[in-house]
């Protein structure tokens, strides 16, 4: 079977899936499920964690300039599952503070690090939402006996379009008119169909900001490995950061340690656009680990 065709064997189990409801795969599955906030400090950093349920561990790291906010959806159908989901905001996001500057994608990594570490519960699987994928790699790579595995929620190619930068940047960018930046959202981040406006809030320009200085300070090939760990490669099927004929671009360079799933109808925002999917593909992805 070729790549392709593995690719759309794997959608077609996770739409079955799908039909099938909610999957209950984690050991202390629960209906009821309490959320909590707190500060975590290690050295002279503050981190903003969001918590709930109980299980192993998942880590969501979200999109650049994005608070873990996003994962509200995501996270709320994992904890009843039986995953104990973590979201540590990104330092200059919410409450989380720590040196905005002069910072290496290896300082953000050490942060998710001391998150998992705190736990005293077994390595995590980290899940990282664009941005957020390169800071889970990084903490692969350095961190290995804390990681069990990475999702990769729609990761740009290797190299994408410089024009899709700016696309990012004016998403961010309160001081725009709305209506500029929907027209960047909706080309960088959403399907006509699905609603980009609820994508005008939700950002962080401090984080943003150091997000750009910890990636230009850090070289691709630093971190782009993610050590020797299993991955999942969540691929929206209209991502503008990962076009069709790129989509098995991680299976064709790390081979078995990849595993491809295609999320039809979701571009490159996927988790307000596709959420389910979403979880059922990591769900099931867990199980196999």
């Amino acid at each position: 079977m070729g790549p392709i065709g593995y690719n759309y064997v794997l959608m077609r189990s996770m739409v079955a899936l799908a039909a099938m409801g909610p999957v209950m795969a984690g050991p202390a599955a629960s209906a009821e499920v309490t959320r909590s906030r707190e500060i975590v400090r290690y050295d002279n950093i503050e981190i903003d964690l969001i918590a709930e349920g109980r299980g192993p561990l998942i880590v969501m790291l979200p999109s650049r300039g994005r608070d873990s906010e996003d994962f509200d959806d995501v996270a709320s159908r994992l904890a009843p599952a039986g995953y104990r989901a973590l979201r540590p905001q990104p330092r200059g996001a919410g409450r989380s503070t720590g040196p905005l500057e002069g910072i290496r994608m290896q300082d953000l990594a050490r942060d998710v690090a001391h998150v998992i570490a705190r736990e005293n519960a077994g390595p995590a699987v980290i899940a990282g939402h664009a941005y957020g994928n390169w800071v889970a790699r990084m903490t692969a790579t350095d961190h290995p006996a804390l990681v069990r595995g990475i999702v990769l929620m729609a990761a740009a190619a290797r190299t994408f379009p410089d024009e899709l930068r700016a696309v990012v940047q004016q998403s961010a960018d309160a001081s725009l008119p709305d209506e500029q930046r929907l027209t960047a959202l909706r080309k960088g981040f959403f399907l006509p169909a699905h609603d980009a406006s609820v994508w005008l809030r939700g950002w962080a320009p401090a984080a943003n900001k150091a997000q750009g200085v910890a990636a230009s300070a850090t070289k691709q090939a630093e971190y782009w490995q993610a050590g020797t760990v299993p991955m999942l490669d969540l691929v929206p099927d209209r991502d503008p950061f990962k076009p069709k004929e790129k989509w098995n671009e991680s299976r064709a360079e790390f081979g078995e340690r990849v595993s491809v799933v295609v999320i039809p109808n979701a571009s490159h925002a996927l988790i307000p656009e596709q959420p389910g999917a979403v979880v059922d593909a990591i769900v099931a992805w867990i199980a196999k680990l």
